[in-house]
């Protein structure tokens, strides 16, 4: 006999009826009260728990699935729906969404014994998946997860090899070796590859696998694992977020935050992906998005170092130069060993030359000290420890690392020098320690003798890489800007070892022995900001590669006698310095207009910011003028911009133009600059030297202000300038990169000799 419920019978009766009913034994009676109420109310999310459960009872945990996850739809406040909907899924073989289940109701604050006993369940049976049936025992398993669980990596490799050997087609010990060999930045592919083809419909597996692609700078291998794990899984928020990750290391910046964005429609609080989505935005120059972004990180998880570390970045951009200092500075506080941030703070204190540059070198000092491990011996003189042969019959090994070798300032400049080194003198290896590519990283790896790719390794594997390639003179590329690799210099990897090119200020190292410049840029009086031994050039540091197909200047004086006075730099290179300083150019000038374009005044902050502070120097906005940088779609484009430009002006103060005074004088624009008292500030100064016009560099605030205005009011000399001052530059040392590889090699056998010498004196 079979108990029936009205339809019209209230809820909370016809469930206490059928819970009484479940409670007694009487299931058919209690199943049957449940289809009624679901009749009704098809959403009540307890009749549809307890069927499912009753469901589970009689051994149709398949079947009591999906009313299950029903219940724990319409409230997920409820933790059993949480236990209950996770044990049916074990018990029904689908372990992998089990645990991503579980993880999810301990995330959001169910996290009970009963909950973590499921996640220890669930993880062993995701690691016990095999493609064969022949497994590891559970004990075996247990173990496994044990160490993972506790981090335990050097011994959850080694059971992992013993578990391989002796089950080689259980997905369970491939997947553990592969995890184990990832935590310890070990290569993970091989192990993780095995394990995805043992347990092909394994997502985390794929998504492992992808992490380790990543890691390698194996990006699109990355994209596709990343790809097959949501093919799987579509709603497995970490593969979305790491496929962020991928597309935005390959330059696919849109691509990245919409990837971003999925992973936070699936997990709202994934704070990863809020940060990197604002590593996204702040990249497409939507800075105000990635400090909204970077500040939902923050408020998910508040001790994210590197959210704050990169909120310092985007706010630095945003001109909120005591934001940011505050962000590097709480990162730092949080970490006090966190590299990466540190780096960020000297960077930022050395490019708008807020500190000392005394000051600078005691913070850049303090590097090693506070981001290397504490077990590290930096106090060992290990340039004793190498043993090289003499020179003669052979080449000088010289290693150049970078994670520079694409699009940017410095493979500008590197490509050249490539290109002229003389490969009779010089064997050439490039180390380059970051995955993005383009057409410049083509072109530079065709360029070296030996290009060794080492991204994602940790600075010990990068050190012995050098270390079996006997390197005799290494080479910084980087100083401490983005994904530098200082702590393998710090170690000493090479019996030389110099910075070059890439930098402003000393890196501060124990270990770096020369720091490279020239008369110019580094004369005698800044020997106290640099930790390293100067090297002075005899010539001028870097060379210009003067492109033929740029266009031809077409300047033209103004009709309304305007004399447009600009600079095309970065934004963050305007210091309150120079801004007060064009203000009084502006003022010596009536006729005088300022012309800025750069990708940063697409900022209506940054753009409203600058207005404001030349308004409070007495300048109106109807003499400015603020392009962003974007409105240039090309190399030849941006080129021909400087056609509006009578007269360049450089940032005084921090740093000073680099390739951007090159292009406006290869333009045929003059170039005013003012002499700093550091290096940073220096860099137009030797290259107007190195062309011939000594007369365009000034010793004092008023000087600078004469020399623009006596230019403005020269017209004649200007258009003599537009015809003739490219033909002049290209055959001055600016742009002879040839003499320029063969002052480098010069200075990189003298270092060598010297270490030598000083090796075989002590013998």
């Amino acid at each position: 006999m079979t108990a029936t419920v009205p339809k019209k019978l209230p809820l909370d009766m016809a469930l206490q009826q059928a819970i009484a009913h479940h409670q007694e034994g009487q299931l058919s009676e209690a199943e049957n009260i449940y289809r009624v109420i679901l009749q009704n109310y098809p959403s009540q999310p307890d009749a549809n728990h307890n069927l499912g459960v009753l469901a589970c009872q009689v051994g149709q945990h398949a079947a009591g699935l999906p009313y299950l996850k029903i219940a724990l739809d319409a409230n997920p406040a409820q933790g059993q729906y949480w236990l209950s909907y996770t044990e049916a899924l074990l018990v029904a073989g689908q372990a992998q969404e089990a645990l991503s289940i579980i993880r999810t109701a301990i995330q959001q604050g169910h996290d009970v014994p009963a909950a973590q006993a499921l996640r220890h369940r669930a993880e062993a049976a995701v690691l016990g998946t095999t493609a064969n049936g022949k497994a590891p025992t559970p004990d075996e398993i247990n173990q496994l997860v044990a160490l993972f669980n506790a981090g335990r990596d050097v011994e959850l490799e080694s059971l992992a090899h013993l578990l391989v050997e002796h089950y080689p087609d259980s997905g369970v010990a491939w997947k553990a070796l592969g995890i184990s060999l990832q935590r310890q930045g070990k290569d993970a592919v091989l192990a993780l590859k095995k394990a995805t083809r043992l347990s092909p419909d394994d997502a985390e597996a794929h998504n492992n696998l992808g992490n380790t692609q990543y890691a390698l700078g194996q990006l699109d291998n990355a994209v596709a694992s990343y790809c097959r794990a949501l093919e799987i899984k579509p709603d497995l928020a970490d593969a979305h977020s790491n496929l962020g990750n991928a597309q935005y290391a390959l330059g696919q910046l849109d691509n990245a935050v919409a990837s971003y964005r999925r992973a936070l429609e699936i997990k709202p609080d994934l704070a990863a992906a809020h940060s990197n989505l604002g590593n996204a935005q702040n990249a497409l120059g939507q800075i105000d998005n990635a400090v909204t972004s970077y500040r939902r990180a923050l408020e998910i998880k508040p001790d994210y170092v590197e959210a704050h570390s990169n909120l310092g970045i985007a706010l630095n951009a945003l001109g909120q130069l005591d934001d940011a200092e505050a962000s590097y500075r709480r990162a730092l506080e949080i970490k006090p060993d966190h590299a990466e941030a540190y780096s960020n703070l000297l960077f930022f204190y050395g490019y708008h030359a807020l500190i000392d540059p005394h000051e600078y070198l005691a913070q850049a000092r303090n590097w090693e000290q506070a981001c290397l491990p504490a077990q590290d011996d930096r106090r060992t003189p290990r340039r004793r420890s190498f043993k090289r042969p003499a020179l003669a019959g052979r080449r000088l090994r010289v290693g150049y690392v970078s994670a520079d070798y694409f699009h940017s300032s410095v493979s500008y400049f590197v490509e050249q020098l490539f290109t002229h080194h003389d490969q009779a003198r010089i064997e050439l290896f490039a180390y380059s320690t970051q995955g993005r590519r383009d057409a410049v990283t083509e072109r530079i790896q065709a360029l070296a003798e030996h290009w060794v790719p080492q991204v994602g390794v940790p600075d010990s594997s990068l050190q012995e890489q050098i270390e079996a390639d006997a390197i005799d003179v290494l080479i910084d590329l980087s100083g401490h800007t983005s994904l530098n690799r200082l702590g393998v210099f710090a170690r000493r990897a090479a019996p030389v070892q110099a910075h070059y090119l890439g930098y402003f200020a000393s890196t501060g190292l124990t270990e770096m022995d020369y720091w490279i410049g020239d008369e110019i840029l580094t004369p005698a009086e800044t020997d106290g900001h640099f930790s390293e031994r100067l090297w002075r050039l005899p010539r001028v540091w870097v060379s210009y590669d003067g492109k033929a197909e740029a266009p031809i200047p077409d300047w033209r004086p103004n009709r309304d006698g305007a004399v447009w006075l600009g600079s095309f730099n970065n934004l963050g290179k305007l210091t309150p310095a120079t801004l007060a300083l064009w203000a009084k150019v502006l003022h010596a000038l009536p006729d005088g207009k300022l012309l800025l374009k750069t990708k940063e005044l697409s900022n209506i902050g940054n753009r409203q910011r600058i207005l404001d502070a030349m308004a409070g120097h007495g300048i109106l906005s109807d003499r400015i003028e603020l392009q962003d940088g974007s409105v240039t779609l090309n190399w030849s484009d941006h080129m021909a911009y400087y056609n509006r430009l009578d007269i360049a002006l450089d940032p005084v103060g921090g740093v000073g133009g680099g390739t951007t005074t090159c292009d406006a004088l290869w333009m045929g624009v003059p170039v005013i600059t003012l002499e700093g008292d550091r290096m940073a500030s220096r860099m137009s100064v030797s290259m107007l030297d190195a062309i011939g016009r000594p007369e365009w560099i000034s010793h004092s605030d008023k000087e600078y202000i004469d020399k623009v205005v006596a230019l403005a009011r020269d017209v004649e000399q200007r258009k003599a300038l537009r015809s003739c001052q490219r033909n002049q530059m290209a055959t001055s040392p600016l742009c002879d990169a040839r003499g320029l590889a063969k002052s480098l090699e010069n200075a990189y056998f003298k270092m060598f000799e010297r270490w030598f010498n000083e090796m075989s004196d002590r013998q």
